[in-house]
């Protein structure tokens, strides 16, 4: 079947998509993947959840990519005597002007690092979930509209659990994404400690496109052309995990359309107006991984939702000719 031909736009979403990878590189070396992820996520209007150790740059992703699209920071530290207001804001009584007054919390940025969000208590967990659904904030009967781009990288260390509160189920499909940093190769801590050991290179790291420039990349992708045989695969792809022996819960509608969002903005960002079944494969794993729950047996085998993914892709046939 023809498909659209690549345009001028096309090109220049790629363009502009590599130049704001390349430079978030410059202060996360040797993660080009996952600086690829963030952004595919940030560019879908999605939210990320980066589960790995301490130390690995989650802090400085986050503030790099904040600066590269001219955007706001905003950073929570996420601990159990954490409150709600904390995160979205309070209402406080001005007595000069006889009224209260809105004084807006972190979440109000472009970029918002919520650091270690399962130490907090599930009700201010749920606050940060309900902005990120919405893409607003209600506080005293009053509504107030998050600014776009607005992403949220919430991270969690996978190795100390005391004093936790682990996200369930129904919040962690709230993610579009999660990705493992991991630790840098010889050769890319080698370039770490010669460029971060004297001065943080963040102070030098300038703009490379505008947060406008991003909202109007968001746009464009949601016009990239996916093929009725490729829906197809997304649905056959979610029939099969719930029908799947070692899972509890399979993918939801969300995570379907998660997919599909994902899949465009790929997409877009290799230079073309249509998606590929080599597009759902490359994504999967972030995107589904997570939101899939294995049954308490098959964890006694070591079955992982990533398994299953791979169980999944392995067994699903692949439409001839969607998107080709």
């Amino acid at each position: 079947m023809p498909q659209p031909a690549i345009d001028v736009r096309s090109s220049a979403f790629a363009e502009q998509f590599e130049r704001i990878a390349g430079n978030v590189a410059r202060i996360i070396q040797g993660k080009d993947d996952v600086i690829e992820l963030v952004l595919v996520c940030l560019l879908a209007e999605g939210h990320l959840l980066l589960e790995d150790v301490p130390g690995v740059g989650k802090t400085s992703l986050a503030k790099a990519l904040a600066a590269s699209i001219e955007g706001t920071f905003g950073r929570v530290q996420f601990t159990p005597d954490l409150l709600p207001a904390d995160v979205v804001g309070v209402s406080v009584y001005d007595r000069s002007a006889g009224r209260f007054e809105f004084r807006p919390g972190p979440v109000f940025a472009n970029i918002i690092l919520a650091d270690e969000i399962n130490r907090a208590s599930p009700k201010t967990q749920s606050a940060l979930l309900e902005s990120m659904a919405e893409g607003q904030v209600t506080v005293d009967g009053a509504t107030y509209t998050l600014e776009s781009p607005f992403l949220v990288l919430a991270t969690q260390n996978p190795i100390d659990h005391e004093g936790t509160f682990p996200l369930p189920e129904s919040q962690l499909d709230r993610f579009l994404m999660r990705v493992r940093i991991g630790y840098p190769g010889r050769s890319a801590e080698l370039e770490i400690l010669a460029t971060h050991a004297d001065r943080d290179p963040l102070e030098d790291l300038a703009a490379v496109v505008t947060a406008a420039e991003v909202r109007a990349m968001s746009v464009e992708a949601r016009a990239v052309h996916v093929d009725p045989a490729l829906l197809g695969y997304l649905v056959d792809l979610a029939e099969a995990s719930r029908r799947h022996p070692a899972l509890a819960l399979g993918m939801s509608p969300r995570a379907t359309l998660s997919l599909l969002r994902v899949v465009r903005v790929r997409a877009a960002a290799a230079g073309r107006r249509y998606a590929t079944p080599d597009d759902v494969k490359a994504l999967a794993h972030p995107v589904l991984a997570h939101r899939l729950l294995v049954t308490p047996d098959a964890q006694v085998h070591g079955t992982t939702g990533a398994d299953v993914v791979d169980a999944l892709l392995g067994h699903v046939p692949v439409p001839r000719g969607a998107g080709r």
